[in-house]
């Protein structure tokens, strides 16, 4: 079971859901993004549709960044980081860092002394300039979206609730581009994001237990199956 939809489980059951509603649950983590979206009522959940994308992560949000400094470091001193395993290993934990900072601020220092051949590197990146590097990838978060609502047959409009899950989905601008989507709906962080998942999987493995004993899970297939006949 994938880690959206162990996701959507834990908010239906802390939520305590009673009416029928339409649950997508984002996942987007370091390497991939996972899409699931669940019909919950009561106990009852049935995962409708199920889709990812092995391509997209915060991984690639911070090679952006690491490709960014390596071009911008040869322009300026005429060196390639590329011969400096060393040197790029210790940007891309700058730019890791960065990253994170960016989601809480509108701007990150990259300080590393002596990056390649005794050149100190210092330079500031703001959260503009990281929207900008990575704009085609934050957008193309919406295609594992459509394909999950269009599985499921049902429009965004129908979606209830979206419920956010993976470190990535703290950046603002992955926010945003969620909300318009989903027509300014608000975007549901009530779960702790990286504690969603293990709730979820804690919570079906005590299926033996009187809280869960009547909850009843009907999983889809993430990938199609092909059969000849």
């Amino acid at each position: 079971m994938n880690e959206s939809t162990t996701t959507a489980i834990a908010y239906g059951l802390v939520n305590k859901i009673s009416a029928e509603r339409n649950v997508l649950a984002f996942d987007l983590g370091g390497s991939n993004v996972n899409i699931t979206v669940l019909k919950i009522e009561e106990d009852d959940f049935k995962a409708t549709s199920i889709a990812s994308s092995i391509h997209l992560g915060g991984d690639d949000f911070v090679n952006r960044m690491v490709e960014y400094f390596v071009r911008d470091f040869k322009r300026k001193y005429n060196k390639d980081l590329q011969d400096s395993k060393r040197g790029l290993r210790q940007l891309r934990n700058a730019c890791e860092f960065a990253k994170l900072t960016l989601s809480s601020s509108c701007q990150a220092s990259i300080e590393i002394d002596s990056l390649h051949e005794d050149i100190d590197f210092y330079w500031t990146i703001t959260r503009e300039c990281c929207e900008e590097l990575n704009a085609d990838l934050f957008r193309s978060t919406i295609e594992p979206i459509e394909k999950a609502l269009r599985d499921a047959k049902i429009d965004k409009a129908s979606v209830h609730e979206i419920v956010l899950v993976g470190g990535s989905t703290r950046i603002p601008k992955v926010q945003q581009i969620l909300q318009d989507f989903f027509n300014g709906k608000q975007l549901n962080r009530s779960m702790e994001l990286d504690e969603a998942v293990a709730y979820g999987a804690a919570v079906l493995s005590g299926d033996k237990s009187e809280e869960v004993k009547d909850l009843l899970l009907m999983d889809v297939v993430p990938h199609s199956l092909a059969s000849k006949i």
